[in-house]
């Protein structure tokens, strides 16, 4: 028994390894999300979160959650709310909602290693973040992210929008950018796909803004439907099921424009001394941005 903040929290199998390859334990995850949860909450706060579960690890099989698990603590905040994307009759789901310490160190302790959110907040008229997904299809890799990333920097800058780069913590990155909140999903997804295709259209070699998996060796996709209110995208900070403990770890502009980034490289431990130094590199999402153009 521990107790964190006020809340008595049962911690079980502290030494069990999680990250086979690098000897990673169950009690390192716990202490990764505690140590980091000063700039990764901000990023949770008043949103639904969907775990990524790995109770035996990520050579095993993991398993998607939405809905409060049983055995939920009083304690933990839910919300019950419409399913975007559901079928006609609406399923109802009793998200998880990540505001505090305690609740995240209670789903680090279930072996929640990944945490994804949507674009909006609870309550909220529409999404308050535009993301796109930079996904490279091999040979492309990170570098080529890395370019696409800055030329979205400049288009999204011509239309007074600021980005902010993050590694997916896999093979791609994201662009995140605060905006209103005061727009559909739709308007916000339609933007985005329309910026995803001008760029295809000036770079055909590099960027591809269609879904159709076989166009894409070779080249980067732009996925703009991250925008669409039933999607989730994975949090900053937050760790992924990857052989070792990666994180989607936000990047300063000069990294990417160096095209020396190197995911593999970006582990927990890494992450936690870049927060040190850098603080929270994705701060400015938490503040209001721009409308999209119609």
């Amino acid at each position: 028994m521990v107790k964190v903040d006020g809340r008595e929290l049962e911690l079980s199998n502290l030494d069990k390894v999680l990250y086979p390859e690098a000897g990673f334990t169950k009690g390192e995850v716990i202490d990764y999300y505690t140590r980091v949860s000063p700039v990764l909450l901000p990023h949770l706060r008043d949103r639904p979160v969907t775990r990524i579960r790995y109770p035996n690890g990520v050579a095993a099989k993991g398993f998607f959650e939405k809905n409060a698990p049983a055995g939920t603590p009083d304690w933990v905040r839910t919300v019950t709310l419409p399913s975007p994307g559901s079928t006609k009759d609406r399923e109802m789901v009793e998200y998880i909602v990540c505001d505090d310490l305690p609740t995240l160190v209670w789903l680090a302790n279930l072996a929640a290693l990944e945490l994804h959110t949507p674009q909006w907040t609870i309550g909220s008229d529409g999404p308050d973040r535009l993301v796109v997904d930079l996904d490279p299809g091999p040979p492309a890799g990170i570098r080529e992210c890395c370019a696409v990333a800055l030329l979205m920097r400049e288009r999204l800058a011509a239309d007074g929008i600021d980005a902010y780069p993050k590694t997916s913590g896999k093979k791609g990155m994201q662009l995140a950018c605060p905006i209103s909140g005061e727009q559909s999903a739709e308007e916000v997804s339609d933007y985005a796909h329309r910026i995803a295709r001008e760029l295809e259209r000036a770079e055909p070699e590099l960027i591809l803004s269609r879904m159709t998996r076989s166009l894409r060796p070779g080249k980067v996709f732009i996925d703009w439907s991250q925008n669409n209110a039933a999607k989730t995208t994975v949090a900053p900070y937050s760790l992924r099921a990857q052989p070792i403990p990666t994180v989607s770890t936000p990047l300063r502009w000069e990294e990417v424009e160096s095209k020396k980034v190197v995911s593999a490289k970006l582990t927990a431990p890494v992450v936690l001394k870049r927060v040190e130094k850098y603080g929270d590199l994705m701060a400015a999402l938490g503040e209001p941005g721009p409308r999209v153009p119609a």
